[in-house]
């Protein structure tokens, strides 16, 4: 299942039941693709994170690996020179 930025716009208590219905999916078997550009969300709810730059995954890291500095890193697109 492909969920694009399921939270946006939503108030604390809604995001809480997306979250606990996303977990319950996965729990089942199914797989669960979350796009979000909330870094503590994608942190939060995610088993595993890749990070996509200018349309190329530069990037990926297991929950236990990833932090905002590095998903930052990954997520800013790199310096030409």
């Amino acid at each position: 299942m492909l969920l694009d930025e399921p939270t946006r716009g939503i108030d604390v208590g809604a995001k809480s039941e997306i979250y606990e219905i996303i977990h319950n999916l996965a729990a089942d078997g199914i797989a669960v693709i979350v796009v979000s550009s909330d870094l503590m969300e994608v942190m939060g709810i995610s088993d595993r994170i890749l990070v996509m730059s200018e349309g190329t995954i530069t990037g990926e890291l297991n929950r236990d690996e990833a932090d905002e500095s590095r998903l930052l890193q990954l997520a800013l697109p790199r310096t030409r020179g």
